[in-house]
């Protein structure tokens, strides 16, 4: 799996690729605080729409990321941990890109197990109860940096409409989702490291 350093505005940033589905992200995550101290991550991805206020090309913050995976269940001995982003990154993404006249959505989202669902009901309880979007990795990324006392934000680029069967064509993908990743660098070199890890 690839990943790059280098600077941003001055500061160094680091670029990891973690591949999909919340196992996946875990073994990058763990090992980029364990062996590279990393302080904030900001995982940048694509979402599917659950909800007709989101639209194909819509960005979205994830506020919070319920799941269908095991693994808190595990980690908790069966309680419900709800992950939750960094307050200070999703207030400075959300800023960032009101600045910049992009209409983002602070939303809740849903981290599912698998890419396609046997159970697409589930899906739309889950939207019955305010989670407007799926994806794959944001409950991984926020149990860990709760853990760990890191920063984390998940952003995504709506890809598909759940609903709709609407979906970005391939050429889109590579060209119109630079909005999410630009408003990643400039939220992680606003906020400042968290004092003591």
């Amino acid at each position: 799996m690839l990943g790059f350093s280098g600077r941003y505005r001055g500061e160094s940033v680091s670029v990891q690729g973690t591949g999909m589905g919340l196992p996946s992200l875990s073994i990058y995550v763990n090992e980029l605080i364990r062996d590279y101290d990393a302080r904030q991550l900001v995982c940048v991805g694509t979402c599917g729409a659950l909800t007709g206020d989101l639209a194909l090309r819509d960005v979205v913050l994830a506020i919070s990321a319920s799941t269908d995976s095991s693994m808190n269940r595990v980690r908790f001995e069966g309680l419900d941990f709800a992950p939750s982003a960094d307050f200070a990154l999703l207030r400075t993404a959300y800023d960032v890109a009101l600045s910049r006249g992009i209409d983002i959505k602070v939303v809740p989202v849903f981290s599912a197990d698998s890419f396609y669902s046997d159970r697409p009901e589930l899906l739309a309880r889950m939207a019955g109860f305010g989670v407007r979007a799926v994806e794959m990795e944001a409950s991984a990324l926020y149990t860990l940096a709760a853990q760990h006392g890191r920063r984390a934000l998940a952003i995504c680029t709506v890809s598909d409409h759940i609903e709709t069967g609407e979906h970005a064509t391939a050429a889109e993908r590579e060209t119109t989702f630079g909005q999410m990743v630009e408003i990643a660098l400039e939220t992680m070199v606003a906020v400042p490291e968290r004092p003591g890890g």
